[in-house]
């Protein structure tokens, strides 16, 4: 008998949370619009992380961005991770797939093979795509050619860092990629919906 109370109140305590994710996530998109600038890293504070909004499917997001050539898109997979490629226009992406192939794909097929259900973009606190065209350049330079891929160290995120900044560092995570975009254009990040 106390086995399924432990669960009645795991549950209540579980449903909790999300209720206050989502009522922390409208608020951050409320603050957002009362910014007469962008957010620069400036007035970041010592342990503040300069990703101020995650891409999820989990919590509606209001704001939908139109995507400009070089922008960067992700969508979720499994839940637990990102997928990440760079948007060079004509409802194209290109990514490096698990395979190690660098290829262009529709945005439906993006998400096709993945969890998540809609596709993100990189913004800067005034719904502007975080983007580079040079970024895009060099994405294209690449389609078709395969990579030694490794889902740490030779990852899809590693890729679009060094379309962004050849010849840099290598990183391996999601959040790396996001605090290093956010240190080269100096902008908070938010990901918004892709209205693609």
């Amino acid at each position: 008998m106390p086995l399924p109370l432990l669960w009645l109140g795991a549950a209540a305590i579980s449903a909790l949370a999300v209720k206050e994710l989502a009522d922390d996530r409208k608020k951050q998109q409320s603050k957002r619009r009362f910014y007469r600038d962008a957010q620069s890293l400036d007035r970041l504070k010592e342990h503040e992380s300069p990703i101020v909004q995650y891409p999820t499917d989990l919590f509606s997001t209001e704001q939908k961005v139109i995507p400009v050539i070089g922008s960067l898109v992700c969508c979720g997979i499994g839940g637990l991770l990102d997928h990440t490629g760079i948007w060079v226009g004509d409802n194209t992406i290109i990514e490096l797939d698990g395979n190690g192939l660098i290829k262009p794909i529709s945005v439906q097929r993006f998400t096709k093979e993945r969890s998540g259900k809609n596709i993100f973009i990189a913004c800067d606190s005034k719904a502007k795509p975080i983007s580079s065209e040079v970024a895009a350049n060099r994405a294209q330079q690449q389609v078709f050619q395969y990579r030694d891929y490794h889902m740490i160290e030779n990852n899809c995120h590693q890729f679009i860092w060094q379309c962004f900044k050849a010849d840099d560092k290598s990183l391996t995570t999601f959040k790396e990629l996001n605090i290093r975009l956010a240190k080269l254009f100096n902008r908070k990040i938010y990901w918004d919906i892709c209205d693609c």
